[in-house]
């Protein structure tokens, strides 16, 4: 049964745009010419600037600059997110120092997030998965990633799990091929009793850079998205490629001007959430559903590369 989208509107398309490599002068082209087309989506933000060697480049809201362009896009109708602290591991005073400067800034706690590669990011790596699907994740990692992320994990020194429940409404998690995130995971946002941190998860379709950004806003898959009614959140770095020396990546610019003219709803991530929650409340997933989407996610992320 197709969702009924508000303002008679036919789908729902937005954007989490992780800020990863992002620069300043970069994210403002490729949001000015969002907002031109209509689309409001969410741009994730580092509160604070790195006091440690930094593990990803981007600019932070330590940069004057950047917090005066991130007020700019919140007053504009975009959301803000929240990818962690800062771009190295936080401890869990610095993470609740990166919270408190977020809301300072935006005067709010964050609505949506994604973690960061950080040691407090939470429920992340092998914690992604459960049972015998997590054994098969640490052998294919090669256990790159065990003992590697703690935020959940009660007294450590990375742990805030508690401060997550207190203050974030989302948390991002499993990324498919499909650009029909509702599709793939038909209950979010959802609650899952096994990890009990996060309040809501929600799922995202695979744009990580943008050579995949645009394989998966192909005309056929905007048109598929259209014909299902369903709700598509991209995944994506906008530091990845879609801006190079100046330019923006042509492909980018011509498959969202075509999306931009369909009957979509094209709002930021937290406000495509809120209105799921209405619709359905914020359902506990079961077991069963919760292996089901595992056991997908875990076969895409093998045999596609998925995130």
């Amino acid at each position: 049964m197709k969702i009924q989208w508000p303002q008679g509107k036919s789908f729902a398309f937005t954007i989490f745009d992780d800020p990863d490599s992002q620069r300043l002068e970069d994210g403002k082209k490729i949001y000015s010419f969002l907002a031109d087309l209509g689309f409001r989506t969410t741009k994730a933000v580092w509160p604070l600037g790195p006091v440690r060697e930094p593990n990803s480049p981007g600019d932070t809201c330590a940069d004057p600059a950047y917090l005066v362009e991130a007020l700019d896009l919140a007053g504009r109708g975009f959301e803000i997110g929240y990818h962690n602290a800062t771009l190295h591991s936080s401890s869990r005073e610095e993470t609740i120092q990166g919270l408190d400067a977020f809301r300072r800034y935006f005067g709010h706690d964050p609505v949506s997030m994604a973690n960061h590669y950080n040691e407090e990011a939470i429920y992340w790596g092998p914690a992604r998965l459960s049972g015998s699907r997590r054994a098969i994740y640490n052998v294919v990692a090669l256990g790159r990633t065990r003992n590697r992320h703690f935020g959940h994990v009660e007294g450590h020194p990375y742990f805030w799990g508690d401060v997550c429940r207190d203050r974030i409404r989302y948390c991002r998690n499993f990324v498919f091929s499909g650009i029909n995130t509702l599709g793939d995971c038909p209950w979010m946002p959802y609650r899952d009793p096994e990890r009990p941190y996060v309040n809501a998860w929600f799922a995202a379709s695979e744009g990580s850079n943008v050579e995949r950004f645009v394989r998966t806003v192909s005309e056929a898959n905007q048109d598929r998205l259209e014909a299902e009614g369903g709700a598509c959140i991209m995944y994506t770095h906008f530091g990845h490629g879609y801006v190079e020396n100046g330019a923006m990546n042509t492909r980018f610019r011509t498959l969202m001007d075509r999306l931009s003219g369909k009957n979509g709803w094209f709002v930021p991530v937290g406000t495509l959430l809120d209105y799921l929650r209405q619709k359905n409340g914020v359902r506990e997933i079961s077991r069963a559903d919760r292996a089901r989407l595992e056991r997908r996610w875990l076969w895409e992320k093998l045999f596609r590369g998925t995130s």
